[in-house]
């Protein structure tokens, strides 16, 4: 039995945690997680683009774990004989004075920080009207960055449904990685 769990509950209600995933995240099983979130923001009854807004942050920022983390894995799918991606994360939903926060967290390759800094930077000094151009013109051009495994538009979309400013922190590990942890709020 774990002797603490008790504290761990005391700091979700405190900090008004209202969902939490830990563990490893897979293409198909984000399809997983998100459903259960679904039914979590059905139980907040948040207007419908708000809600939009929290669920497609979600969505990228389970497929930026999915990418840019540093423990992945292939494993092989059994019953149909194809391999598929795991990576591991936390992704954490809150609400704090009707505003709502999304965080994620991820181990991240020393290589990728300066350039995952660099992105975040740039789009954080763009107004609502240059990120949609800018998501328009990605989604129209060919995916040129070959350390990218995305099309490179899911920074992009985060910070287009935040409601303010994408905050991040780039924490070093002892085992030579850094733990990124990125966050954004939704009014």
């Amino acid at each position: 039995m774990i002797d603490n769990l008790y504290d761990c509950y005391k700091m979700v209600q405190k900090n008004h945690i209202c969902f939490i995933y830990n563990g490893p995240i897979w293409a198909d099983g984000v399809e997983g997680i998100g459903q259960t979130l679904r039914k979590r923001l059905e139980f907040e009854e948040l207007p419908v683009v708000t809600a939009h807004s929290v669920f497609s942050i979600f969505v990228e920022q389970m497929f930026n774990i999915l990418y840019y983390a540093a423990d992945k894995e292939l494993l092989l799918d059994e019953a149909t004989g194809k391999q598929f991606q795991v990576a591991s994360g936390v992704f954490m939903l809150g609400i704090r004075d009707k505003q709502y926060y999304i965080q994620c967290s991820n181990k991240m390759k020393n290589s990728q920080v300066e350039a995952m800094k660099k992105r975040i930077d740039y789009l954080n000094t763009l107004d609502k009207q240059e990120l949609r151009k800018i998501y328009r013109e990605k989604i129209r051009a060919e995916n040129d960055d070959p350390d990218s495994q995305g099309a490179g538009i899911g920074l992009i979309e985060i910070a287009r449904r935040a409601s303010s400013k994408i905050e991040y922190r780039f924490t070093p590990l002892d085992s030579g990685d850094t733990f990124f942890t990125l966050f954004v709020t939704v009014d």
